[in-house]
């Protein structure tokens, strides 16, 4: 990807930054990035995940944006990119150890729609389009999808297979994903 520079205006330049999320809450709408070598956190507001096409972001996520130095302080204008965070290498939570395995991109992403997710639950249900059956959703896999939780309604891109209970997601991603999602394009 390009570091293309946006300029809002010559006194306050923006520039492209990769960082950390220290914390986001979705309730609050808001969280912060670290920067190595910034004097500051870099405010996160959820209007920039949202026009990314995501609700939340899990502490930890690498997150690469556009920022601008403003009078309140570090600004986000745009998110770039979100990946998740380094993954715990015991982690013995996961109910299907294959939410825990490396993704297979050769899974197309399909777009869905989040029915509801319960974070106290750990997990979830989204419909795809076009599909009678429902999707499970289990917390570890927004986690290492980069997300802290889906609110009822939301649109998202999700990787599926199928579970001894039914179909089950491995990935999740914003809606507009399914789009460009060359293995899907291929199937059609």
């Amino acid at each position: 990807m390009s570091e293309t520079l946006f300029m809002v205006s010559d006194e306050n330049p923006s520039e492209v930054v990769e960082g950390v999320v220290k914390w986001f809450d979705p309730a609050k709408g808001f969280g912060f990035v670290v920067v190595t070598g910034l004097e500051s956190d870099v405010l996160l507001h959820a209007n920039a995940l949202r026009n990314f096409g995501l609700s939340s972001v899990c502490d930890g996520a690498k997150i690469r944006l556009v920022m601008q130095r403003t009078a309140r302080g570090l600004q986000t204008l745009e998110v770039l990119e979100v990946q998740p965070p380094e993954a715990d290498t015991d982690d013995r939570s996961v109910a299907d150890p294959r939410l825990s395995a490396e993704v297979d991109r050769s899974i197309p992403l399909e777009p869905a729609r989040v029915k509801w997710f319960d974070k106290v639950k750990g997990f979830g249900f989204a419909n795809v389009f076009g599909k009678p059956s429902d999707v499970f959703i289990h917390m570890e896999t927004l986690r290492r999808s980069g997300l802290a939780e889906l609110q009822a309604g939301e649109a998202i891109a999700v990787r599926v297979i199928d579970g001894e209970r039914g179909r089950m997601a491995v990935s999740i991603e914003p809606w507009e994903a399914s789009l460009a999602d060359p293995v899907r394009a291929e199937r059609e």
